[in-house]
């Protein structure tokens, strides 16, 4: 015991996050859609920033938007370390989140955030290997349904790394908080 003890003390300690650290979890490895220009997209894309992804949908009334304007608002209150943060949006609503209607969505938050669709199969594969749940809600009309959906976001480290889930209405400080330890951590990795 006093052995391990001993190769303990020059270990980096861990950050202490806001949001759930889900460190080394078996699941959230793998995100493979195309993006609003038709490319095909990988979590490899991003390596090198803090990425946050969320799973939702454009015509969300309050959880989506939300989220995506906290992200934007804490990737502008990093200051220049925000220009290493990466958003990715993950549409579980391909019917109508057409590759227009998402560029649109992405440029009212960021215009460096991404946004990811797939085909229906694509979609439910992805959100399987998130797994984060979603559903269709029936509306009024054929084409006025909602959509239930997990409202967490995943961050990953500059590695590519899965590092914390963040539960909706976390805040943006929380957030601002996590973000700056994981940017400090790739800093210090460099």
């Amino acid at each position: 015991m006093v052995g391990l003890a001993a190769c303990d003390r020059g270990s980096p300690r861990a950050a202490s996050f806001k949001g759930v650290d889900i460190t080394g979890a078996d699941y959230a490895r793998r995100l493979e859609l195309s993006d609003a220009d038709g490319r095909a997209r990988s979590l490899a894309d991003f390596k090198g920033k803090v990425t946050v992804v969320f799973f939702g949908y454009t015509q969300c009334p309050d959880v989506c938007p939300s989220t995506l304007g906290e992200l934007a608002q804490v990737k502008r209150a990093l200051g220049a370390d925000g220009e290493r943060v990466q958003g990715v949006f993950v549409s579980v609503d391909p019917a109508r989140d057409t590759p227009e209607v998402l560029k649109a969505y992405m440029a009212s938050f960021d215009p460096g955030f991404v946004a990811l669709r797939g085909t229906p199969e694509q979609t439910l594969a992805a959100a399987k290997e998130f797994k984060v749940y979603y559903a269709k809600v029936p509306g009024k009309t054929e084409s006025s349904y909602t959509m239930d959906h997990t409202a967490g976001s995943f961050v990953f480290d500059a590695s590519g790394r899965v590092r914390l889930f963040v539960r909706y209405g976390t805040g943006a400080e929380a957030l601002t908080a996590d973000l700056r330890a994981l940017l400090d951590e790739a800093k210090a990795a460099a």
